[in-house]
């Protein structure tokens, strides 16, 4: 399990969802960053400077989506980690056709203990 602070960054148009997985993660001591949409998503890593440890962002929202901004986060820093989260099978499919830049994808709807068991196998997988 990894242990220790990680930067992490939730990009969810879905308020509800956004502040459950934010405070699930903050139990486990990580530093966490929201974005309501995958255009608030990039800027917040633009300014980070590709910083955060991992990426954790919806697939469907408005304005740009998770793949979407996911694609162009991976253009920007390579190395950046990000999972993508959906509860659309099709979504699920495209976000496969990234290979190399997503590490997993959720299956929404999510408990608690699966995002935060999730992220944490994300963090030492690729640490």
């Amino acid at each position: 399990m990894y242990l220790g602070m990680a930067k992490l960054l939730i990009v969810e148009d879905d308020e509800s969802v956004r502040t459950l997985a934010a405070r699930a993660l903050e139990r486990d001591g990580h530093n966490v960053a929201v974005a309501a949409d995958g255009a608030q998503g990039l800027a917040l890593i633009q300014q980070a400077h590709g910083g955060y440890d991992l990426v954790v962002s919806d697939i469907r929202m408005p304005e740009m989506d998770g793949i979407e901004m996911a694609t162009a986060a991976a253009k920007q820093f390579p190395a950046m980690k990000i999972m993508l989260m959906t509860g659309y099978a099709d979504q699920r499919e495209r976000a496969e056709e990234l290979n190399g830049i997503i590490l997993d994808v959720v299956q929404k709807p999510f408990t608690l203990a699966e995002i935060r068991a999730r992220v944490g196998r994300a963090l030492s997988c690729f640490a």
